[in-house]
């Protein structure tokens, strides 16, 4: 058993402790009690900074780690798409080799728990060791070809089959990316998705998707073309991409909606009436990487949207560290409350993968523990100020 404090706990869980202590079980790290009161409970080891749950990445690609450096910044999402699906002919043992450093790196970082997006089973093993939760989401498209969604499906079925859902693993199937998912696509996930499911889909990542869905026009008629990939049969609907989405995603499970950089206040409240059990997820380092723009974060706090954060891949982003998404955050919208952008970080993104016993310091849960080193003053700090995060639980 081991007692830690900090100059401030967030429990999420009632107000910020100032003056508190955790109690755990070093073995299991499961939380045996915390108590407001540090004072005369014996041996207690103090942290300077802030003391928090382990982090959720609510949106990686872990298999596409081998591709670090390799694509160059800020060519825009299409030529990045083009990029990934030519690049991925790499020696095996090169990509297991990174899948692993990578799994590695997160766990150094604070992740407890990845969202992780699987075209393939290469990440499987390295899931089945690892001491981070995954829940993988089978990624699926068909290019708007109705024609192809059924084989499509079945071609995933394998992938899916050997994914792992060991222990606190989980899986699903998952659509990519309104512009690349057919009705009849949709409609298959749909039905093999089981009970307390989480899909995640990619969303409004650039103007040009939106174009796509509202007069059929934009830079996504020359990617099909590039593809050989006909058209013919998509009617635009005369709104933006979300909306296509949400008429054929089913609104029965968790549905996490990431990246969102070009995503309105008008496009987040008709999601959130249309499904509650929406969450939003913003990788700004992959933003930036990519298209070099950033979500209205503004727009998604004044819908009371839940927030989670993800890395991305590190084809498109310089390192899997959720802290360092939380800066770039404050870097660019330094008056988002520093409190709930870590409830960003943890709490929603737990919620989002289904995972309760994470994203809490409460007693009963296992989140691990993340040490934030900030100054605190009367129970204040900010993150603009954070040298480092350090998981120490």
């Amino acid at each position: 058993m081991r007692k830690i404090s900090a100059d401030l706990i967030i429990t999420h869980d009632g107000m910020p402790l100032s003056d508190g202590v955790v109690i755990y079980d070093e073995e299991t790290t499961e939380i045996l009690d915390v108590l407001e009161i540090s004072e005369g409970i014996g041996d207690v080891k103090h942290h300077r900074g802030v003391l928090i749950p382990g982090y959720v990445n609510a949106h990686c690609h872990l298999e596409l780690s081998h591709l670090k450096d390799v694509i160059p910044t800020g060519t825009g999402l299409i030529p990045f798409i083009q990029g990934v699906v030519s690049l991925r002919d790499f020696p095996q043992e090169v990509i297991d080799e990174q899948i692993i450093r990578a799994d590695q790196e997160m766990f150094n970082n604070g992740i407890v728990a990845v969202g992780d997006i699987s075209n393939k089973a290469d990440t499987a093993i390295t899931k089945e060791k690892s001491p981070i939760r995954y829940y993988t989401f089978v990624e699926m498209f068909d290019f708007l070809q109705e024609d192809q969604a059924l084989t499509t499906f079945e071609g995933y079925r394998e992938v899916f089959e050997n994914q792992s859902d060991h222990g606190q693993n989980k899986k699903s199937y998952v659509p990519h990316a309104p512009y690349s998912v057919s009705k009849r696509l949709f409609d298959l996930i749909n039905e093999h998705n089981q009970g307390d499911a989480t899909v995640s889909i990619h969303n409004q990542e650039l103007h040009a998707e939106n174009q796509l869905f509202l007069d059929k026009t934009g830079e996504f008629l020359d990617f099909y073309k590039g593809f050989g990939l006909s058209l013919d049969q998509f009617e635009p609907i005369a709104k933006s991409a979300i909306h296509y989405t949400l008429e054929h995603l089913s609104t029965s499970f968790r549905t996490i909606m990431v990246h969102n950089t070009t995503t309105t206040k008008h496009d987040i409240a008709k999601a959130q009436i249309k499904n509650p059990q929406i969450y939003w997820a913003t990788c700004p380092n992959a933003n930036l990487y990519i298209e070099n723009a950033l979500p209205n974060y503004k727009d998604f706090i004044d819908c009371g949207a839940k927030m989670c954060i993800g890395t991305d891949s590190l084809s498109s982003n310089w390192q899997l560290s959720i802290f360092e998404e939380m800066r770039t955050i404050k870097r660019f919208q330094s008056d988002i409350d520093d409190i709930d952008l870590i409830k960003w970080a943890t709490l929603h993104g737990a919620q989002a993968l289904g995972y309760q016993d994470l994203g809490r310091i409460v007693k009963g849960s296992r989140p691990a523990i993340n040490l934030i080193d900030v100054p605190v003053v009367e129970g204040k700090f900010n993150l603009n100020e954070a040298v480092s995060s350090l998981r120490i639980v």
